[in-house]
This record gives C-alpha cells, sequence and structure tokens, in this order.
C-alpha cells in the first residue's frame, strides 16, 4: 500500500484502488467491529462505518483515510440488512451509548455469543468453547440504575446536560433515554432550571474554569430510592439548599442528594470527597430477600434485573456446599458474597474501594449474616495475605474490572487449590486471556454463559466455570 497527496486529496491506495478523501462510495457492510461499527468493503479494502450492518449496501462518505483502512460517513442505506430495525430513540444515531439500537434484538444477542465464541477461541486458546446462548431480557429498555451525565453549555449560552457523541467530547442534549429509569428526565429538567435561574457556573473542561461538571444519579430499582451527585469543581455550590428543594418537590423517593468535589484536570468523573447536602448519603435496593445499601463511590451492578440472573447462574455453577470456604475476588459491596454465605461455610469477600467494603460489612449486618468477612485492598495484595495466612477456598469467585486478574491473583488461586473457579467478567478479551493463563495452571473451562447486561451494546457481561483438568484432578501436586 502506498499514500500519496495530490490536488488536496489522499489517496489510500491498495493494488488497483484509490479511496479519495471526500467522495461517495458504495459499500458492503460484512461485520461488525469492537465498537459496533460496520466494516465494509471497496473491492477488497476494508472501510469502516458507523451505522452500518452487516448485510447493508450503504453509500458512505470518505472522511479518514490510512494507510490500511479507511474511515466513511453514512450517508445513504442503499439496501437494507435484514436485521435492521427502527431505533426507538431519535438520537441512537448521534449519542454513543447505545452503540447497535438499529439492531434486531435476537441478532444483538447472537453476536454477543459469537463476541464471547471468538474471544474464548482466539486469545484463550479453548477448542470449540462451550458457550451457550446469550441469556436476553424481556423488555430491553429502561434497565439501567445508575447515569452519568455531563455539564456544558451549548453555543446558544444554555444549559446543556447529555451524552458526549461518540469519540467526542460534544454534549448531545438530551430529554429522553431509554435504557435509563425516566426518573431521569424529571431530575435534568430540575437541574437546567436551577442552573438557568440561579446562573450557576458550568464547568469547561478546555479551560478547567465554571464548577458544575457531572449530574450523577443513582435509583433503586426495587425501593425507587433516589440519589442525586452533583459534581463540581469548587467545595461550594450555590442556593444548593434550593435545588434540593426543588427535587424534593417533583421526587417523592428522593433520599439523598450528594456533592462530590472533583477538583482534578481530568476526564474521571467522580471525585474522592463526597459531602452530604439532603438525606444520609446512601439508598438501599433489594435483590431477592437481600438489602443491600449503595453509596456513591461503591460499585453495583447497572442492571438489577440482569444482575439477578447473572447471580443465581454463578451460584448454581458454583454448587457451594455448607463446608465450602470461599472467596469473593473484586466483591464490591458485597452482593454475590451475601448470597454466597447463605450457603458456605464463610465468605472472603475482598475489594480495593474502602468504602464498598463499609457497605459490604453493613449490609451482611444488615441481612444478619455472620460468615462473610470483608477486606479492603488491592487483590493482588489480600489475597496472597491471606493465602499466607492458611485461608485457603474451596470455591473461588472473581468479578474483576476491565482490565481483568492480576497474574499473582490467578496464580494465588492455582495454590489454594480450589474445586471449583466461577469467572464474571464484563470484558470477554480479558476473560479469555485468564482462561488461557488458568489453562497453565491446571484448570480448564467447563461452560460459559453470556449474559445481556447491557442492551442495545456490544458490551457483554459473561459466567465461566472453571475446574481442575481431568488429566490431573488426581495429581497429588494439585
Amino acid at each position: 500500500m502506498a499514500e500519496s497527496l495530490a490536488f488536496g486529496f489522499i489517496y489510500v491506495i491498495k493494488e488497483k484502488i484509490m479511496l479519495k478523501l471526500g467522495k461517495e462510495y458504495e459499500i458492503e457492510i460484512v461485520d461488525l467491529g469492537h465498537s459496533g461499527e460496520g466494516i465494509g468493503k471497496v473491492d477488497g479494502f476494508t472501510v469502516f462505518v458507523e451505522g452500518g450492518l452487516v448485510g447493508d449496501i450503504v453509500l458512505g462518505k470518505v472522511v479518514k483515510s490510512k494507510k490500511n483502512y479507511a474511515v466513511a460517513d453514512l450517508k445513504k442505506i442503499l439496501s437494507s440488512s435484514a436485521d435492521r430495525v427502527k431505533p426507538v430513540c431519535p438520537i441512537a444515531h448521534s449519542c454513543g451509548g447505545c452503540q447497535i439500537m438499529q439492531l434486531n434484538y435476537s441478532k444483538q444477542l447472537e453476536i454477543k455469543k459469537d463476541i464471547v465464541v471468538q474471544n474464548l477461541s482466539r486469545i484463550g486458546k479453548v477448542e470449540n468453547p462451550n458457550v451457550m446462548d446469550t441469556i436476553g431480557m424481556d423488555n430491553p429498555y429502561n434497565y439501567r440504575n445508575k447515569a452519568q451525565f455531563p455539564v456544558g453549555i451549548d453555543k446558544k449560552g444554555k444549559p446543556v446536560m447529555g451524552f458526549f457523541k461518540k469519540m467526542s467530547h460534544e454534549i448531545i442534549p438530551l430529554t429522553t433515554c431509554y435504557v435509563q429509569d425516566t426518573v431521569n428526565d424529571v431530575i435534568l429538567e430540575i437541574i437546567r432550571q436551577y442552573i438557568e435561574k440561579y446562573k450557576i457556573s458550568v464547568y469547561d473542561e478546555k479551560t478547567h474554569k465554571g464548577n458544575l461538571r457531572h449530574v450523577v444519579t443513582k435509583v433503586g430499582f426495587h425501593t425507587h430510592e433516589i440519589m442525586v451527585i452533583l459534581v463540581t469543581k469548587e467545595t461550594k455550590l450555590p442556593k444548593i439548599d434550593a435545588l434540593v428543594e426543588m427535587l424534593e418537590a417533583k421526587l417523592p423517593g428522593l433520599r439523598t442528594v450528594v456533592q462530590n468535589i472533583n477538583p482534578n484536570r481530568t476526564n474521571v468523573i467522580l471525585g474522592r470527597e463526597n459531602k452530604i447536602i439532603y438525606g444520609d448519603g446512601i439508598i438501599e435496593d433489594t435483590i431477592d430477600d437481600l438489602v443491600f445499601e449503595i453509596s456513591p463511590l461503591s460499585f453495583y451492578q447497572v442492571n438489577p434485573i440482569q444482575t439477578k440472573v447473572l447471580y443465581n447462574k454463578a451460584l448454581e455453577l458454583a454448587d457451594i456446599s455448607s463446608e465450602d470456604v470461599v472467596y469473593d475476588i473484586y466483591c464490591g459491596i458485597g452482593t454475590i458474597s451475601l448470597f454466597l454465605a447463605k450457603k458456605a461455610k464463610h465468605v472472603y469477600g475482598i475489594e480495593i474501594v474502602k468504602e464498598a467494603i463499609e457497605n459490604a460489612k453493613k449490609n451482611a449486618e444488615r441481612n444478619n449474616i455472620e460468615n462473610a468477612s470483608f477486606y479492603a485492598g488491592k487483590a493482588e495484595e489480600v489475597v496472597p495475605e491471606l493465602y499466607s495466612r492458611g485461608i485457603t477456598a474451596d470455591v473461588v469467585v472473581v468479578d474483576p474490572p476491565r482490565k481483568g486478574c492480576e497474574e499473582i491473583v490467578l496464580d494465588t488461586i492455582a495454590k489454594m487449590n480450589p474445586k471449583k473457579i466461577v469467572y464474571i467478567s464484563c470484558n470477554p478479551s480479558t476473560l479469555a486471556r485468564d482462561v488461557e493463563r488458568l489453562s497453565k495452571l491446571g484448570y480448564e473451562m467447563d461452560v460459559a454463559y453470556p449474559v445481556d447486561m447491557f442492551s442495545h451494546t456490544m458490551h457483554v457481561e459473561t459466567v465461566v466455570l472453571l475446574s481442575h483438568k481431568k488429566s490431573q484432578a488426581s495429581s497429588p501436586s494439585l
């Protein structure tokens, strides 16, 4: 391939192929990329087309040309994929949140299974991985119990809140989000009025000036309790009492309002300091007969309907007895730990976020569970420390962040010689990497269940059962 610049145009050349910047081409979409973008071909040359679906033939205008690929804007659908549907959201094409809302839901589930299969095969080196069909939702809308809205000022000087446009920090104004709880529509309108009425300073990330940066909401799916978090650059937020009154008047479920202070020039949304403005700084929610306390900084699964599905599947695979000691690594606020504790002899939960561990301890006390112990710290430090004290596990459950598990964590787990490892993952590629690592440590994957926690996106949650390799099951070294 070669690139050349002539008459103000960039040409990308592959043998006889030349894709001219600014020119429109007929493109056949043959695959989807990691972010849901269509992958097309023009005489064998790869072109990425946002919004394209497999089976589409589109007219695309080239907006970027590189040595090995080009990027085109979708200008017109010439022939539509059989799986294409009309999105319920009018801004789905511009908002970066729902990447594949234009794709038939049953096809979304098929694609997510295939993502897991491909990662386990290619990265995990699992031959013919036993992956079940993706467990989907009856109603894949309004399922999220947490939302994060950046705050800005539009070109007319009006406050704007919504979501960032894909691959940019341009805020797409939002009145309704079809995957969030509908109470957010009311909250955003109240805060817009508050900003305008009291001339509240809004943060500008380019200049690092202004005050109000983000609005974060958490909603109890079963309790309907509401938390509103106002992320600010400065320690003071004018007329905050007036805002609380406005929220109270329109939100019967309002339990707490928290100001989170983030003075840093960063893309990280939440800072470390919280000020309770109203209420007690928490909300509660339930899963089955367990009650959970949720704080501003603690992790709680965003899809409560599918969380129950996911955890029940994890419990089924773990098959815990009353004599089993269980490790729950990356335990968050102890949601799955407490489910495990109802059947196990003892559960040890480990989590890096101190506030989450405090929530976990309170949740155990609230639910009268006495056979669960929680430790705050890095898993790669706490797990080896507990093992060095002679605390081993019969069953290990891990639910790591997207980066997956540290090698020392996996090594220590293998040294404990648990009969089962249940791995819950939000990232198929790091899941596959860790499955491959565990294979070298004597464990093999039995089965994987993809669960659709994030409908209309390319994200997929997976729960995997690993056990001793059959050929090594009786080995004294294990």
